[in-house]
């Protein structure tokens, strides 16, 4: 299905996540940010960054391996994305709710 983000229509499941990657740009992150009610930090961005490269790499994402990854810590995670933050990160990045997130 498609949906209007920042004046952009981009395809969107059922979940309001991206289905083409190539459709993401930082507006687009921006307003999904808004949506969660999430205002983005350069820590924000930081997490994002690293998500979407893990995702072009065909890398599974699970929060242990942001933990380990250097980024940020579990704490910190939870701080900046409190509403399931490998959930709301992910689908802020543009890319597909990761099959670790029921």
């Amino acid at each position: 299905m498609d949906k209007i983000i920042a004046d952009k229509r981009v395809s969107v499941n059922e979940e309001g996540y991206l289905t083409n990657f190539s459709q993401w740009d930082k507006e687009i992150g921006k307003a999904l940010a808004e949506e969660a009610k999430i205002e983005m930090t350069d820590r924000h961005w930081a997490v994002i960054d690293y998500l979407q490269g893990e995702y072009k790499k065909e890398v599974p994402l699970s929060i242990r391996k942001v933990n380990n990854s250097g980024v940020t810590n579990i704490k910190e995670f939870y701080q900046l994305f409190p509403q399931g933050p490998l959930k709301t990160s992910a689908k802020i990045a543009g890319i597909p709710k990761p099959a670790s997130c029921i």
